[in-house]
């Protein structure tokens, strides 16, 4: 099968161009100017550090710019409504400690995974938000990609919108996170034996069916997908690209796919946040 399905793979992509040039494009949201290409940190594999942005075709680049078009959008007003909504056995809402979004979580997401000395481990937003809704709202925690969790975590994302990514890897043990996460990305596995670096570093830029590979930033998750039609978490994705190689996917924030957070995010140093992004 894994033969099979190489062979049509190969067959497919030689019908069609087998690079494209990532757009030569500028992309502004609510008057911000993003940042799509940006110079690499000390040790970043590639030479120039590009936003997925880049790779979409005109009217999916022209529908992220537009935020009165983006469909993300609706999962930002609804996080806005959770904000603001009590729940739990302390009386409280996110508002209760954190008052305005928009002052208090500006540029917050784009520091995060960070590292929790109580966990013992990397957290990202959506952990943080369970972590809050525990101990501090005594609600429960969203089991994994339930709605609100998703609009919550955009909504709280998109307060960082035009923020460069930038990753405190001194934090804790977030170095060694990073080094395992690298591993990881490199690894091969599955009946296709691909490696993330396969598709996003080894042939960003090229064809695969009629899709232009990136190289696989995560600026602007949780991302809404046209072909999904529906907002998609960056844990989501990962295990989706995961079982398209084959493989038996981890659990969604299990060790594996943290450590594989933290060094996909530090690959995107210097992109601007753009949640919610637009994909195809």
């Amino acid at each position: 099968m894994a033969a099979l399905g190489m062979g049509a793979l190969i067959a497919l992509s030689a019908a069609m161009p087998a690079t494209a040039e990532p757009a030569d494009d500028t992309l502004v949201i609510d008057d911000l100017e993003m940042t799509v290409r940006a110079t690499p940190p000390e040790g970043h594999p590639l030479d120039e550090v590009l936003s997925g942005w880049l790779f979409r075709e005109a009217e999916t680049r022209e529908l992220e710019a537009d935020s009165f078009q983006n469909p993300g959008m609706l999962y930002v007003d609804r996080g806005a409504d959770i904000w603001n909504t009590v729940e739990g056995t302390m009386g409280k809402s996110c508002a209760s400690c954190h008052d305005d979004a928009a002052e208090t979580m500006k540029g917050i997401a784009a520091n995060y995974p960070k590292w929790d000395a109580d966990a013992g481990r990397p957290i990202n937003i959506e952990l943080q938000i369970d972590k809050c809704r525990v101990e501090n709202m005594g609600a429960e925690a969203y089991k994994f990609d339930h709605a609100d969790q998703k609009a919550l975590t955009t909504y709280i994302k998109h307060q960082s919108l035009g923020k460069p990514v930038a990753l405190d890897l001194a934090q804790g043990e977030l170095q060694s996170w990073w080094d395992r996460g690298k591993e990881i990305y490199y690894r091969r596995t599955g009946q296709l034996n691909f490696a993330c670096a396969s598709c996003h570093e080894a042939n960003s830029g090229q064809y695969i069916r009629a899709d232009h590979l990136s190289q696989g930033q995560v600026n602007g998750f949780p991302t809404y997908r046209l072909k999904q039609a529906d907002m998609v978490s960056l844990h989501n994705r990962f295990r989706g690209c995961i079982r398209d190689t084959r493989a038996e996917f981890p659990k969604a924030f299990s060790d594996e796919l943290m450590a594989l957070e933290v060094y996909v995010t530090w690959r995107g140093t210097g992109l601007s946040v753009e949640t919610p992004a637009v994909r195809q």
